[in-house]
């Protein structure tokens, strides 16, 4: 199958072609499309060497699918024109999750709802995939009324510029980059994205309205507070959920350790609890601290972890493209 990744010289694009790589994804050629920029350079996938082409050029070669992560401005242009040639577009992009014609897809949860009509498909925001993927069980067993969720997520949600501000500012290099408007290293910022007329950054509109489309009830109310820490490897969210219906601990915890994707990381005599650092470069979601809320009934508190270059972004869209391969859809 040919494939291409545009975008990939980024970040989320490079770990694209790693995960294509580590998964065997049945890739016959690659075509690796970046801005005019970029065209001419090299990109390394499976032992070979790959000259980075334009848009126009890539649409030209007429893969089956086309990887997206180039940021909004660019799917937005681009995403039709590819999708126009017949080409099925998985976009990492927000420009598309919201459009109530484009599926909104995490692979474990929704990806039934796929159509070979369907050319142009949202791969959502990082920090809402790895709460979904440990939400949908326990929403499928006690009907989730809402959820408080506070996240502590990695800079390289932003991308090189700020992974470069972070190392900068922890070597005291003379010269770095300023991916933030504040230094991130020994800091906290509580804004991911620009602020809404509501008070409420992008970001955790996202986290918002997301969870409702890709869960499939409107009913679910959201609410987050979006912060991002000078940590590597992946995003950490306290989430805090409401249930219409009463639940047992021990039952959560099969829930859990049953779904798809999920590892249950929660012994607390062995201090053994979900991490960053330990979510590097692994595509599953980690789950730990769970317990109960003993403010209120039908309550529970958890603790989420996951790489969100892989299962947040990289992983989720090479999901998406095996499900549509394995379903006869492209």
């Amino acid at each position: 199958m040919k494939v291409a990744v545009v975008g990939a010289t980024g970040l989320v694009g490079t770990k694209m072609l790693q995960v294509l790589a580590e998964r065997n994804f049945p890739v016959t050629e690659l075509v690796p499309v970046a801005s005019e920029r970029s065209v001419g350079k090299e990109v390394e996938f499976k032992g070979k060497k790959y000259k980075v082409v334009s848009m126009a050029d890539g649409i030209a070669a007429k893969p089956a699918v086309a990887l997206f992560s180039a940021g909004g401005g660019t799917s937005t242009e681009w995403a039709p024109q590819f999708a126009a040639a017949g080409i099925t577009v998985v976009d990492n992009s927000s420009a598309w999750r919201m459009d109530p014609s484009k599926p909104l897809v995490v692979p474990e949860i929704n990806a039934d709802i796929l159509t070979t009509n369907d050319k142009i498909i949202a791969n959502p925001n990082c920090s809402t995939i790895q709460m979904v993927v440990a939400l949908q069980p326990l929403h499928k067993a006690y009907k989730i009324k809402r959820v408080v969720v506070s996240t502590y997520q990695s800079v390289t949600g932003t991308g090189v510029k700020a992974v470069d501000q972070l190392m900068g500012e922890r070597n005291k290099a003379s010269d770095y980059p300023m991916a933030y408007k504040y230094p991130i290293d020994l800091n906290v910022i509580p804004q991911i994205d620009v602020f809404t007329d509501n008070g409420y950054t992008k970001e955790e509109m996202k986290m918002v309205n997301e969870t409702k489309k890709i869960m499939r009830d409107d009913n679910i109310k959201v609410t987050a507070t979006t912060v991002r820490i000078p940590v590597m490897g992946g995003h950490s969210e306290s989430v805090n959920i409401e249930f219409e219906n009463e639940f047992e601990l021990a039952e959560v915890r099969n829930l859990l350790e049953s779904a798809p994707g999920v590892v249950v990381v929660d012994d607390l005599a062995n201090q053994q609890y979900p991490m960053p650092m330990d979510a590097h470069e692994k595509d599953e979601v980690f789950v730990g601290r769970i317990r109960r809320d003993e403010t209120q009934p039908k309550t529970l508190n958890m603790w989420i972890v996951s790489d969100n270059l892989r299962k947040g972004a990289a992983t989720n869209a090479v999901q998406i493209a095996e499900y549509l391969v394995a379903n006869n859809l492209i």
